[in-house]
């Protein structure tokens, strides 16, 4: 069951991209309690964000616009810090490398705060996500968390049947240094969870994509499918 704050992002998702030519709502709602978290009680001034799964933007300028930002109304964010965008994505596997940019810089001049990175499962497929979790892994960057959107589907259908890749991605991040913890993304399991200051996080977040419509939950189609309609009636209403 979804809180009122849950459904109240979706609603405001629904909202804000209908006029705006949004469309990417199966993974908008996947992620909308990570988003939450994130930005209501995780996040502090000095950190950073990197949406990589830029496809699910629209979870993420409702939280943007809550904080006062206006960031531009597109399909993907783009690079717009004085909006809360610090990263330009939407192309796949290009959050995480940026991120670990930005999570070794602060190293290096030693300024505080994390770098944290949100990436879709299917991202998860890209060479530079492997290149990067290496890297990460060797360098200890303890100031970099990624989270993955285990949603299980990806544009062209579910995960496990096109590329299995999470279980194979986990091993091998936990192999090379990383700390791999896997949560329930639409619990609070996310505010509760102790992990090793010392080296990077992985967060795996098992999530259902299209969470909270019942004719979206766990359907391919609504990885990319216009809202209209009854449908949009429906789903306004079952989040209501």
């Amino acid at each position: 069951m979804l809180n009122e704050r849950s459904k109240q992002v979706r609603r405001d998702v629904i909202k804000l991209s209908k006029p705006n030519g949004g469309y990417h709502y199966g993974g908008s709602f996947s992620c909308v309690e990570t988003l939450i978290h994130l930005f209501d009680s995780i996040l502090e001034p000095e950190d950073r964000f990197i949406l990589s799964k830029g496809h699910g933007c629209w979870a993420y300028y409702v939280l943007l616009r809550e904080q006062g930002y206006s960031p531009t109304l597109e399909g993907h964010p783009h690079y717009e810090p004085e909006n809360g965008v610090y990263c330009t994505t939407g192309s796949m596997g290009h959050g995480l490398p940026v991120g670990i940019g930005m999570a070794l810089a602060r190293r290096i001049k030693g300024d505080p705060g994390r770098v944290y990175v949100l990436m879709g499962d299917g991202e998860c497929q890209e060479g530079t996500t492997w290149e990067s979790l290496l890297i990460a892994g060797h360098l200890k960057l303890n100031n970099l968390v990624v989270i993955v959107d285990y949603n299980n589907i990806q544009g062209s259908g579910y995960v496990s049947d096109i590329l299995p890749v999470i279980d194979t991605l986990a091993s091998a991040a936990s192999a090379a240094g990383w700390e791999v913890v896997d949560i329930d993304g639409h619990s609070d399991d996310l505010l509760t969870i102790e992990v090793d200051p010392h080296v990077p996080v992985m967060i795996i977040a098992h999530t259902v994509k299209g969470k909270g419509v019942s004719f979206m939950e766990n359907q391919p189609k609504w990885h990319s499918n216009w809202l209209d309609g009854d449908l949009e009636k429906q789903a306004m209403e079952e989040l209501s």
